[in-house]
């Protein structure tokens, strides 16, 4: 789709990462150093929309960019891995795209709760 931000001709020159069906780009606005998107060559909706083959190659090139970040920042020791899939859930734009963040102790007072971040009031427990 030509408007789509996240379709391939709009992201061609932000590839650093390519697995099949699937590509890695930076994201625009990390929220750590290191904070990769993994987005479907195909113009498909959210995570939900994803075909086995295009799951299976997010999974791949997670693992892929995981080592990758592993072994050259050695500052980083967790990781979250997620997707927004509808408006209310905090999906902006309209083409599947899985967030891959890398972290670090220290980067956040209490990362205890992790992505049920998402709630404020339910991080904690």
């Amino acid at each position: 789709m030509k408007n789509c931000p996240f379709c391939r001709d709009n992201i061609k020159d932000r590839i650093i990462a390519e697995q099949n069906s699937v590509v890695a780009i930076l994201d625009s606005y990390p929220v750590t150093d290191g904070h990769l998107l993994i987005v479907p060559k195909r113009h498909v909706q959210d995570y939900f929309s994803m075909d086995e083959t295009e799951k299976k190659d997010v999974d791949d090139l997670i693992m892929k960019l995981k080592n990758r970040i592993a072994e050259k920042d050695d500052s980083v020791t967790g990781f979250n891995i997620g997707t927004n899939i509808g408006e209310s859930a905090g999906q902006t734009i309209f083409h599947a795209h899985v967030h891959l963040i890398p972290r670090r102790n220290g980067d956040t007072p209490n990362p205890r709760g992790g992505v049920r971040g998402v709630i404020p009031d339910k991080m904690s427990y």
